[in-house]
């Protein structure tokens, strides 16, 4: 009965590819012309997910581990997927995170590899979610979540300070202006959880935020993120 009412929805509305603007020969919102050019990351570093030339781990990893087991992404961050996170963070295109979320879930059903407890978005600080009115990193985790079967947990982990926005700062400033920023609580100790961003570009949010959760307990730390700055 679902198939059939999915079948007749699509039949009457249509998706539309978000990038192209013609019908969508899927239920997601993306023709299959243009999934085929998304950029997709490739072979990259096993615990950062910085593109390498060959599999590995980078130079920087192997000199400097972090604090979290491995990163997943699934795009490098250029066109289109640019312009779809920069609409979703900027311009409420939520349906631009359910697309992306869906291609996520898709991609890691695909690694068979263990799924994690728990899944835990970066949060947002509460004045600028106020501003905002959602949390990227919330509606890309969700539908992963759905997909994936792992709950999430939304009130385990908090971002205790306001912070500068991390892509208006040089790199050698971004790690001190998200240190001390997050605050974990005692209910993912023991816990595998993966932490879940739209953008991962220097790494410092994400570093800082696995390093509070191993130093609480948490045993270990994957990052899943949709698109990897090379």
């Amino acid at each position: 009965m679902n198939k059939c009412l999915n079948s007749i929805q699509r039949y009457l509305l249509p998706s539309i590819c978000v990038t192209c603007g013609q019908v969508a020969e899927d239920a997601l919102d993306l023709c299959r012309a243009c999934q085929a050019d998304m950029p997709y990351l490739g072979v990259a570093c096993r615990q950062c997910a910085l593109p390498l030339a060959q599999s590995g781990v980078c130079g920087y990893c192997l000199r400097t581990p972090p604090p979290f087991e491995q990163a997943f992404s699934l795009f490098r961050y250029a066109h289109p997927v640019d312009h779809l996170i920069q609409r979703l963070k900027f311009n409420r295109r939520l349906v631009n995170a359910r697309l992306l979320a869906a291609l996520m879930g898709e991609a890691l059903q695909q690694q068979q590899q263990r799924l994690p407890d728990l899944i835990v978005p970066v949060p947002l600080y509460k004045r600028r979610q106020q501003t905002r009115g959602y949390n990227q990193a919330v509606e890309l985790a969700r539908p992963v979540s759905r997909q994936l079967g792992v709950p999430m947990a939304l009130r385990s982990c908090r971002r205790v300070r306001e912070t500068a926005v991390q892509s208006d700062l040089p790199a050698i400033q971004r790690r001190a202006n998200i240190k001390g920023a997050f605050d974990v609580d005692g209910s993912l100790r023991g816990a595998h959880v993966a932490i879940v961003d739209d953008v991962m570009t220097t790494g410092n949010t994400v570093t800082e935020l696995a390093r509070v959760m191993r130093d609480r307990g948490v045993k270990v730390v994957d990052v899943w993120i949709c698109a990897r700055v090379p």
